[in-house]
């Protein structure tokens, strides 16, 4: 028997949909991998705080920020079902593949976006907790509902409400968020492009049968790959800012530059390869997340150091 037959179909009863998804078609609505990220992130953001917060209201903290990305998820995928369902990459999701229904995504995401602020709010601060309500309406609203329809930027702006995490986590440790997590924020934001653009080049196709005007669909590929050069060397300067400001060691330093030289020249070969020569592409997408781990994972390290060693 196939995946697909094993999987539970929604029913209508007195003209209303019910799910009978299983608990693992709920979990991927919250968009598991993105969320990872978002985790990661802000928890190096709360490390790198001063001060700190009670571990168990940080660990509070950190579920109420993870539930708030998934959240987003859950309502991007509601948003998103129409056109998710022509994307080979996202024609299996729990929406358009009709093992929830999008009304039930919506009340979902709904209910996990105003339980994530509400927690935030009562095991950190409302500065934390009205970041993560603005980034939840940012993704949903701004890039979900308006930019990624209408622009070849969606990306580009839209990339915010994937860089606030480590302010979130900032703000719920210490109650402010100075200049030193909005610099952790722009290396994301300068990451995002290249990240998806890349992406966007072997995906192409899909986005175009979709109607959404990524870069390579509007613009070409010999564009794209300009710009994707272009963010790698603008990343791999503002890579190296932590350090230079005084927020990170010399172990950052070294795993910023080793990495953002990598990150430049795999960008390089993408800008020379050739158009339907997507391999350079995929390389650079998948070295690009190891690219923001590593980062992010060595501050985690000199922010533990800090602190306990």
């Amino acid at each position: 028997m196939s995946d697909t037959a094993m999987k539970p179909e929604p029913y209508t009863l007195a003209g209303q949909t019910y799910s009978l998804a299983g608990p693992g078609d709920y979990f991927a609505l919250l968009k598991p991998r993105v969320m990872s990220l978002v985790i990661f992130t802000a928890f190096v953001g709360m490390m790198a705080a001063p001060g700190g917060l009670n571990p168990l209201l940080a660990l509070v903290s950190l579920f109420a920020i993870a539930v708030g990305a998934g959240a987003s998820g859950a309502l991007n995928m509601w948003w998103d079902a129409d056109i998710d369902a022509v994307m080979a990459r996202t024609a299996g999701r729990p929406v358009p593949a009709g093992r929830v229904p999008r009304a039930e995504a919506a009340a979902f995401g709904g209910f996990l976006s105003a339980l994530s602020v509400a927690l935030l709010a009562l095991a950190s601060n409302y500065l934390a907790a009205g970041l993560l309500a603005f980034t939840i309406f940012f993704y949903v609203v701004i890039y979900s509902m308006w930019l990624k329809r209408s622009t070849p930027q969606n990306i580009v702006i839209g990339g915010a409400a994937g860089a606030l995490p480590p302010v979130v986590g900032w703000a719920a440790a210490s109650g402010t968020a100075p200049l030193e997590p909005w610099v952790l924020f722009a290396i994301i934001f300068l990451w995002t492009p290249p990240h998806f653009w890349a992406l966007a080049l072997f995906r192409s196709g899909d986005y175009e049968r979709a109607g959404i005007p990524m870069m390579p669909v509007v613009k070409g590929e010999a564009s794209t790959r300009r710009q994707i050069f272009a963010y790698a060397l603008i990343l791999a300067a503002a890579g190296l800012a932590p350090f230079l400001l005084g927020m990170a060691g010399y172990l950052y330093l070294a795993v910023s530059a080793a990495l953002g030289a990598g990150f430049v020249w795999l960008a390089w070969k993408v800008y020379r390869a050739s158009e339907g020569d997507y391999a350079s592409a995929k390389k650079l997408f998948g070295f690009s997340i190891i690219y923001l781990f590593a980062l992010f994972a060595a501050l985690l390290i000199e922010a533990v150091a800090a602190t306990y060693l």
